[in-house]
């Protein structure tokens, strides 16, 4: 037991200090999924997140490249001049890339190397994924060989699809714990508020194993339906969320993925990042 807390212990401290000190947002490593400025392409969603306050970014596959390039896609498929093109763009406005998905990681070698060598260039170390769970010791492999984690990413519940499970923490805890510590989570508390579960309690469950979050704060508990608001005006309780954070020793990220709004979202992503950089613990 003692082997396996140390283990998680040097894989979170291992992680944070691969991310500058000048991307955290107040006491926490903070920014945007990309998806949040889905509307526009990845220059601009760079451009976005920096006018928001956030320090980092998480891609996803598949946003518009550029104006320039409009049929382009911005994924794990980039020629080596576009990756050049966003790694410059991204130091020219302060941000650092800390995160790529959700994608999917399963039984394609050639896809999944791919997608590992991706994030390696771009210096991304967490990949989200809702994996092919039966492809978990081909994903081990490449966790090691690139030192790269994996953090299972949880949607909400689908009451049609009882196969679905990545929405129950303890399920995404049952098939990491006994892997390579940089095997994980990516908790997004807003489906976790979605699908009826306390994301505190949550939280707990993965204390460890959380490599990213998804931070939402929404309208109403328990609704699958529910939409994005400025943290600290909605039921997702992110005071508590922030508190349990930092009680576990989690420095970030923390990746503001906000649906809602999503043309005129900027003052809104603002004040969440405001938020973050404002909040302290409780004395």
């Amino acid at each position: 037991m003692k082997h396996i807390l140390l283990s998680l212990l040097l894989a979170t401290a291992s992680f944070a200090a691969t991310i500058p000190e000048a991307a955290k947002v107040g006491q926490f490593y903070a920014g945007c999924q990309a998806y949040s400025f889905r509307m526009y392409n990845v220059f601009e969603a760079i451009d976005k997140t920096a006018q928001c306050g956030g320090k980092t970014i998480e891609f996803y596959p598949g946003q518009k490249f550029s104006t320039a390039k409009p049929d382009a896609k911005w994924d794990h498929n980039a020629t080596p001049e576009m990756i050049d093109e966003v790694m410059k763009h991204l130091e020219a406005k302060g941000l650092t890339a800390v995160g790529y998905g959700v994608v999917k990681l399963g039984q394609d070698d050639v896809s999944n190397r791919k997608i590992f060598e991706f994030c390696k260039k771009l210096g991304i170390g967490v990949i989200v994924t809702e994996p092919d769970v039966t492809a978990l010791d081909k994903i081990e492999v490449l966790v090691k060989e690139f030192d790269i984690k994996m953090a299972i990413h949880n949607h909400p519940k689908r009451p049609l699809d009882r196969a679905y499970m990545f929405w129950d923490p303890n399920y995404v805890l049952d098939l990491v714990k006994n892997r390579d510590p940089r095997m994980g989570s990516c908790a997004d508390v807003g489906h976790w508020v979605r699908s009826g579960l306390n994301p505190v309690d949550c939280i707990k469950i993965l204390k460890g194993r959380i490599f990213d979050s998804h931070m939402k704060d929404l309208t109403a508990f328990g609704d699958v339906k529910a939409h994005d608001l400025p943290f600290g005006t909605g039921k997702s309780d992110i005071p508590a969320i922030l508190a349990e954070y930092a009680a576990q020793g989690y420095p970030g990220p923390l990746h503001c993925e906000y649906e809602h709004n999503w043309e005129t979202s900027v003052p809104e992503i603002t004040q969440c990042m405001d938020f973050v950089r404002n909040w302290k613990p409780a004395k």
